[in-house]
């Protein structure tokens, strides 16, 4: 397949990203064109814009990660929103399509929400992105003020949570050892499949009680 893009068509083999540069309006004529479509995925900051086509492992693990984050949450009895697709917009500074994102402390203030003001309404508390292709800047997240991202990065999850204007890496601030949690999951659905994964964890989970 080869990479194409065009007022008519925008098409990229899959594992491939492409960077052009570009203002807002370009980004924004860009988005018009893809329309609900998922694929490729888009991204602007700093007048450059960024196309990637996600392989079958980018959308095996970012699903993967979003379960476990369900499962801990579930089994915390914690009442949270979750998104997927989204593209998080403030206008000429930065565009971003997070793999899976997640309300937990301000569930309530996004709730029957059909629309989200990235001005005004508090960010997710929770995001996760899959790095398959080098695609992700975790800085990308600071005009957000994102509290807590996960980058999955060559089979290692890796926590940031925001100090201050950058990011740190450390514990997640909701999960204590979900780094060796995930790395369990993962190597599982490798060997076997996502769901013998998600069972291996809630049996894991009843056994901490």
């Amino acid at each position: 397949m080869n990479t194409v893009i065009t007022p008519e068509r925008i098409e990229l083999p899959p594992g491939a990203v492409l960077k052009l540069l570009g203002n807002w309006q370009d980004y924004q004529r860009l988005l018009l064109q893809l329309g609900d479509r998922t694929v490729p995925r888009i991204k602007y900051r700093h007048h450059e814009i960024l196309l990637m086509a996600p392989l079958p492992e980018h959308g095996k693990k970012a699903s993967l990660l979003a379960l476990v984050v369900i499962t801990l949450l579930d089994h915390l009895n914690r009442v949270y929103d979750s998104f997927t697709p989204i593209t998080m917009s403030l206008s000429e500074v930065s565009g971003i399509e997070p793999d899976y994102c997640f309300y937990i402390e301000n569930w309530q203030k996004v709730q029957g929400k059909d629309r989200i003001d990235w001005q005004n309404d508090p960010p997710p508390d929770l995001v996760i992105e899959i790095d398959v292709t080098s695609y992700t800047d975790i800085n990308d997240y600071l005009p957000y003020r994102v509290p807590e991202v996960w980058l999955l990065k060559n089979n290692q999850l890796l926590v940031y949570r925001l100090h201050g204007e950058s990011y740190v890496l450390g514990e997640s601030s909701y999960f204590p050892n979900v780094s060796e949690i995930v790395r369990q999951c993962l190597q599982i659905a490798s060997e076997q499949t996502t769901s013998e994964a998600i069972r291996w964890l809630r049996n894991f989970l009843r056994g901490q009680q």
